[in-house]
């Protein structure tokens, strides 16, 4: 069955780094996009914002949310079937529980709805 398993949470310091992995499987990776969200602690509603997305390989789109540009860097290794989400300049702000998801389709969607499986998430916490 589809599976999505993230790991590379914990506690890091404001302006540190973490990197995120999602490992996929039951499913050939390479031909979905891949998303990450971050749900902040206090705010509503499930898995959170969207913060970055990668489409496939062939494609070669990536996209981040305001939030994170610039201090995130998604990545994906088709032949792991993993995508990686490198966190640098960390905020306190970026705490959350981080979740990746796969797209229904190879770019990546513009709606939460087209995103058919999602992992249980890490949580990341980032304080002094």
């Amino acid at each position: 069955q589809v599976q999505l398993v993230e790991s590379g949470g914990g506690l890091a310091q404001p302006g540190g780094s973490r990197r995120l992995s999602c490992v996929a499987s039951g499913f050939t990776s390479a031909n979905f996009a891949i998303g990450w969200f971050r749900q902040a602690p206090g705010k509503p509603g499930k898995e959170g914002e969207s913060i970055s997305c990668i489409s496939t390989t062939s494609i070669g789109r990536t996209v981040y949310a305001n939030s994170v540009k610039g201090r995130f860097t998604v990545s994906r290794d088709n032949a792991k079937d993993t995508v990686y989400l490198q966190m640098d300049s960390l905020k306190p702000e970026d705490t959350g529980v981080y979740y990746c998801a796969r797209a229904a389709m190879a770019n990546c969607p513009t709606l939460r709805d087209f995103y058919d499986y999602w992992g249980q998430g890490t949580q990341v916490n980032v304080s002094a």
